[in-house]
């Protein structure tokens, strides 16, 4: 479907030059002298190489249509992983790559957002939080406050995170999986 380029959000995808792209960033730059104009940073949705464009706010832009489907974690096989779309109920394989690194917080029975166009994944949005066990931490330094250190820890999944200095061996934790910060102690 054909639309403004001024209308163009974050998230959507675009067909530019016979390739698919996904939005990253969206800027509208209205210089001092001359027209307004639109800086696009997109992700080719295959190879995902980035780069930038520029519109001018009157230029159409091919957007195409996304459909996002709540999907299941089943398990993960070398470099692929599967999925089960919740409604239909068919197995589908998707890339590790096209997750990226948060691929290592996905737990079986998960359940995830996965963007599909024309029937090809594109994207996966993971949850804002997961909880994981600790299985390795340093011991607590005394004179330390709680407020400003942090301690290094291993989740079980094998991921390094900071963790406040109370937090022990065996302690379960909430995580968010997009920048593998500590968010709180799980409740049991």
């Amino acid at each position: 479907m054909k639309v403004q380029a001024n209308t163009i959000r974050p998230g959507n995808v675009i067909e530019s030059e016979g390739r698919r792209w996904i939005v990253i960033n969206y800027e509208l730059i209205t210089p001092g002298k001359g027209n307004a104009f639109i800086a696009i940073e997109m992700r080719d949705v295959t190879t995902g190489t980035k780069t930038n464009a520029r519109y001018r706010t009157a230029d159409t832009v091919e957007r195409l249509m996304t459909d996002n489907r709540e999907c299941q974690f089943l398990f993960a096989d070398g470099d692929n992983l599967t999925f089960m779309d919740n409604e239909t109920f068919d197995q589908f394989i998707i890339p590790a790559d096209l997750v990226g690194e948060p691929a290592v917080f996905l737990q079986e029975g998960m359940t995830i957002v996965v963007t599909l166009v024309e029937g090809s994944a594109i994207g996966v949005e993971m949850p804002k939080s997961v909880t994981l066990e600790i299985v390795e931490a340093d011991p607590v330094v005394k004179g330390q406050t709680a407020s400003s250190s942090y301690k290094p820890a291993v989740l079980e999944n094998g991921v390094r995170v900071m963790v406040p200095p109370h937090i022990t061996t065996g302690t379960r934790i909430v995580v968010s999986p997009t920048d593998r910060t500590y968010m709180e102690r799980a409740k049991d």
